[in-house]
């Protein structure tokens, strides 16, 4: 069994979709095949409920009846037999009747969870009638039977796996599955999502369950890139990452791959492979427990990085200070991304800034807190990077651009530093220079 995940924008046009077709009908092993919403489509549902909770009635009703046109023009692009696509119209339809239905209740997040995930469900049952048209023998499953993970930064593995075969048992064997990414269920049984991005995370945590030979992520670019393609030129793709190595450049910004997706194959040893819907033959990127080289392998971003600063007068020598600070991030539920600490004061960083009004109030009782936003987080990954004989010149960076803090040593693999986010592309640029184009250059 391999899993096969693609996202928005490889399923995102008429065009697109036969692509897809192409790829899934190369070979005939058995697939679960992970879609994600059209592009667009989930931003679009997000407007929707804000709609919604602003009772705004004539606003949902016009973006239903966009988000209808929309699907009902890709069965027209799609579908040749009149018969099949005027019933599937008539789905897609009752589709949109069950939305306007829901969009009378109150808010709620599963409400939200409902909403948003309908792009997927409206995806899933298009694509699979359309792979039945050309032949492409298949089965629709509905996530929402089997993705019980009941703790989303955790997710009981076991669990899916036994709801997934009852799912798989049930029925006439298929070689080729089609199911929703992004959807879920909580531990009340509710639905809910394994947030923006998740569809990856759907995938590995299938991949898991069902002890895959692998699972491929498809997309529209070919691998994980050494730096941001988006802002850096001369990028180039990395043919192998070791699961850790993933690990920290997805949770420090590279979109590519959603922060959580390795988490659930590591113990398997289940490699996940980064392919490019748009050429297929590009080897991409492999992502397991081998490690080819150590060094340098790649540099991302993380944006919407708060920094605190901390400082006590009385902290020299106090026991206890620390654990008091930590606890007060700790009853907030907010994460803590980089931190350094000196004699009297501590800096640190977060990017959930919904409690920080709350978290400046209870740390001004016993010392003086700055909070400055709009940074970054830039990280130089790679295993033993440190070691790395290029590596010191990534702090030649503190002769050009004012740096807000540095971290190295709670791992191996990982250098970060800490800039304004109005520097972050001319620190990707230049690092970009430094470690890797130089390097290449000296090679030839």
């Amino acid at each position: 069994m391999k899993i096969l995940k693609f996202g928005g924008t490889s399923v995102g046009s008429v065009e697109n979709l036969h692509r897809v077709k192409q790829i899934l009908s190369r070979d005939n092993d058995k697939k679960i095949v992970v879609c994600s919403a059209m592009s667009g489509v989930t931003d679009q549902l997000v407007n929707l409920v804000s709609y919604i909770k602003l009772k705004d009635a004539e606003a949902v009703t016009r973006n239903l009846h966009r988000l209808e046109n929309k699907h009902l023009d890709v069965i027209d692009a799609l579908i040749e037999d009149a018969g099949l696509r005027s019933e599937m119209k008539d789905r897609i339809s009752l589709m949109i009747t069950e939305m306007l239905e829901l969009s009378n209740q109150e808010y709620t997040e599963v409400l939200n969870a409902k909403f948003l995930t309908f792009g997927e469900t409206l995806l899933t049952y298009i694509f699979s009638n359309f792979l039945s048209t050309k032949g492409v023998a298949n089965r629709l499953i509905a996530a929402k039977e089997f993705m019980y993970v009941d703790n989303v930064d955790n997710p009981n593995i076991t669990k899916v796996a036994q709801k997934l075969e009852q799912v798989l048992s049930s029925e006439e064997s298929h070689e080729i599955y089609i199911t929703q990414g992004f959807v879920c269920r909580d531990h009340l049984g509710q639905i809910g999502t394994l947030k923006r991005g998740g569809s990856d995370y759907t995938a590995t945590i299938i991949g898991a369950a069902l002890n895959a030979e692998e699972v491929q992520i498809w997309t529209d670019i070919d691998g994980l890139h050494n730096n941001d393609p988006r802002y850096v030129e001369g990028t180039n793709p990395i043919s192998h990452l070791t699961y850790n190595e993933a690990a920290e450049l997805a949770y420090f910004g590279a979109k590519i791959l959603h922060p959580q997706t390795v988490s659930p194959v590591v113990d398997k040893n289940i490699p996940v492979l980064l392919k490019n819907t748009f050429d297929p033959e590009a080897s991409g990127t492999v992502i397991s427990n081998k490690t080819y080289r150590k060094g340098l392998k790649a540099i991302s971003a993380k944006d919407g990085i708060t920094a605190i600063k901390i400082k006590s007068n009385r902290m020299l020598m106090a026991h206890g200070y620390l654990r008091r600070i930590f606890e007060v991030f700790d009853n907030y539920h907010t994460s803590i991304d980089m931190i350094t600490t000196s004699e009297i004061a501590i800096s640190l960083t977060i990017d959930d800034t919904t409690y920080i009004d709350e978290i400046v109030k209870e740390i001004e009782n016993y010392a003086e807190i700055t909070v400055e936003q709009n940074h970054s987080i830039i990280c130089v990954v790679g295993e033993s990077v440190i070691n790395d004989k290029n590596s010191h010149k990534l702090f030649e960076i503190l002769n050009y651009i004012p740096v807000r803090m540095i971290s190295y040593g709670g791992s191996n693999n990982n250098i970060s530093i800490l800039v304004e986010t109005k520097d972050k592309i001319p620190t990707l640029r230049f690092l970009n220079e430094k470690l890797f184009l130089s390097h290449q250059e000296a090679m030839i």
